[in-house]
């Protein structure tokens, strides 16, 4: 980094973003949001537990602190995302099923401890949201939903410019609703929109697809990937697809059907003027966004359906980082 740079950010307060997934976990740190001046990054491993993703957690913000001087208040506050469930009043993580170990965990009062410094725990989907509301897709409008669509799906809604938490900051769980009777499982519930809807529901779907097709002698590239792997991911079939495979394609635009229905339901309760798409969204385009914005205009409120853009999240793979940071500004 320049002299002049690094003069700067020593003059102005910052803000650190933990941004902890089940594969890995970034710290952040930012004076001038959504840009980053660094980030450290290191695997979760949350079959060892959270004592030693803790432990480095604080090792990496004091670097940040040592490296860009941000002593005697320059540090505005720590920002934590996380999938849920979380307690965010409590700032507990109550072991999320990324996170199964990750019990009860205490992460806002363990930093706050540590740096004698404000910190926020929310949920990644809510955060994105706000991310993608001051900084992406979502700028200008006053009524949007960002749905996560990771190895999960989640949904966090902006209603007139403000996070809507409910309750018990629940709010926006459209993965857990059940869209058929049966089908791929999502948070131990089958059929429901995150098994439909998800990069986790997408494999179950293509494990399905690819042994009926195996069956009946229909030649794709995934059969290959199933005897080599054992497994298909999501990953897997968006590359097959985008080479031309058409069981991929197929198995893209019925995902992107079943995200219609989703959308279509929070079209008609929320009528937001975007929904904006992270995750599989970026990656599969739109093979997946076209067939859901037909179902979106076959099942949602004509006027509403009409209005809503549905469009991907702009912040690409930086997302879970500035959504960190949106969390310590706070939201």
């Amino acid at each position: 980094m320049p002299e002049t740079e690094l003069d700067s950010a020593r003059e102005d307060r910052a803000w650190v973003g933990v941004d902890i997934g089940g594969t890995k976990t970034a710290i952040v740190v930012s004076i001038a949001p959504p840009e980053m001046l660094a980030r450290i990054e290191f695997p979760t491993r949350p079959a060892d537990g959270p004592a030693d993703a803790v432990r480095q957690i604080k090792e990496s913000i004091h670097r940040l602190i040592d490296q860009f001087a941000l002593q005697a208040g320059r540090l505005a506050g720590i920002g934590v995302s996380c999938g849920g469930p979380l307690n965010q009043s409590t700032g507990v993580i109550q072991a999320p099923p990324n996170l199964a170990t990750w019990v009860d965990v205490p992460i806002v009062s363990i930093l706050e401890k540590e740096f004698a410094t404000p910190c926020r725990l929310e949920n990644d989907a809510n955060a994105g949201a706000v991310a993608e509301h001051r900084f992406g897709a979502g700028k200008g409008a006053s009524d949007i939903v960002f749905l996560t669509m990771g190895t999960g799906l989640g949904a966090g809604i902006i209603s007139d410019g403000r996070l809507l938490k409910g309750a018990s900051g629940q709010a926006g769980e459209i993965g857990h609703v059940r869209l058929t009777a049966s089908g791929p499982v999502g948070y131990n519930k089958a059929g429901s929109v995150e098994g439909w809807a998800s990069g986790g529901g997408v494999a179950q779907v293509a494990a399905r697809e690819v042994a009926a097709a195996i069956g009946n002698g229909q030649r794709t590239a995934l059969a290959r990937i199933l005897e080599i792997n054992g497994v298909v991911t999501a990953k897997d079939v968006t590359e097959a697809a985008q080479q031309g495979d058409e069981l991929a394609q197929h198995i893209i635009h019925d995902t992107g059907n079943r995200l219609g229905e989703a959308i279509a339901i929070l079209v008609n309760l929320f009528n937001p003027e975007r929904v904006v798409v992270g995750g599989l969204a970026m990656r599969m385009g739109e093979m997946l966004l076209a067939p859901a914005r037909e179902t979106v205009l076959r099942e949602a409120l004509p006027e509403s359906a009409r209005i809503c853009k549905i469009v991907p999240a702009a912040l690409g793979e930086k997302i879970g980082d500035v959504a960190a940071i949106s969390v310590a500004m706070g939201i």
